[in-house]
């Protein structure tokens, strides 16, 4: 396992439920969040954007352990107001919206202009977040995205502050959706590996696919803490992932789209309606769901 500094455990320590479960709401998404505020997302601009996740922290991040930002947006105007309360932690993200394709068809993400683990700590995160486009079934061709790994994590270690690693994979160009869904668990699993060989200490993947493939990662995880994203399904059919999920090994779930997707609009009296009286109340049933299977392991 690779072992947390007394500085990464009080940071996750700030992640985490009451029973010891991790729940981070998710708001670092940009394009996709404003495509579920309006049917023209290119009438959101950055102020409308920003107003939107202000109002996310205010009314429903401030009520979970935990919220995840992006600098272009959000931070570090929701900070210096004081939108985000006190005890709220604050995971910070460092990738940049999209992806660059290599000749291949294989997926490369971008750093934010300027961020790196040391403007987070100046941004007052307690944690990083960057994702990974990662096939590790290509093997030598994913090497640049397997040092880039390696790289970010030295330079978290040298800051002192808490990586958390997100990894997606992705269908391949002339891969069938069948061939794809019947590699996913397998894919999951191996990029798992390949995050812990590289010193990886916390994940963030996808729902593995079922039990079996959850123990598998957990296996593979080596006593890593790894949490599920939500990938925009619905509020239940993320309960009933979670719920397997931790049963078989995770530490809880980052969950965006899941809880507001539904909740955000263009008008603020709209989106505090929508995510004090829905999205709260979801976030509070996937907290108990997670302290719950925690508590039965």
């Amino acid at each position: 396992m690779n072992e947390l500094t007394t500085l990464e455990r009080r940071a996750l320590s700030r992640l985490t439920t009451p029973g010891g479960g991790m729940l981070i709401v998710a708001a670092d998404q940009r394009n996709s969040m404003k495509k579920v505020m309006t049917d023209d997302p290119q009438t959101v601009d950055r102020a409308g954007l920003a107003a939107a996740k202000s109002d996310l922290v205010r009314h429903l991040g401030n009520r979970a352990p935990a919220i995840l930002l992006d600098p272009e947006t959000a931070l570090p105007e929701i900070v210096d107001d004081g939108v985000i309360a006190p005890e709220t932690g604050l995971v910070v993200a460092l990738d940049a919206s999209g992806f660059a394709e290599t000749d291949e068809g294989l997926r490369r993400t971008r750093y934010i202009d300027g961020m790196s683990p040391r403007r987070v700590r100046e941004l007052g995160g307690d944690a990083v977040k960057m994702l990974f486009y990662l096939r590790p079934d290509r093997g030598d061709a994913e090497e640049e995205v397997v040092t880039a790994i390696r790289d970010l994590v030295t330079a978290a270690n040298d800051e002192g502050v808490l990586l958390i690693v997100e990894i997606l994979t992705y269908r391949l160009p002339g891969e069938s959706e069948e061939d794809y869904a019947a590699a996913f668990g397998g894919l999951i699993e191996d990029a798992t590996r390949i995050c812990v060989e590289q010193g990886v200490k916390v994940l963030k993947i996808p729902y593995p696919g079922s039990a079996e493939a959850s123990d598998a990662v957990h296996a593979a995880a080596q006593g890593v803490p790894w949490a599920v994203l939500s990938a925009g399904v619905d509020h239940a059919t993320f309960v009933g992932q979670v719920r397997t999920a931790v049963r078989h090994g995770s530490a809880g779930a980052m969950a965006g789209r899941s809880l507001w997707k539904d909740c955000l609009s263009t008008s603020a009296d709209e989106r505090e309606e929508r995510l004090t009286g829905v999205a709260a109340v979801r976030a509070a049933e996937l907290a108990a769901v997670i302290d719950e299977e925690l508590a039965a392991r």
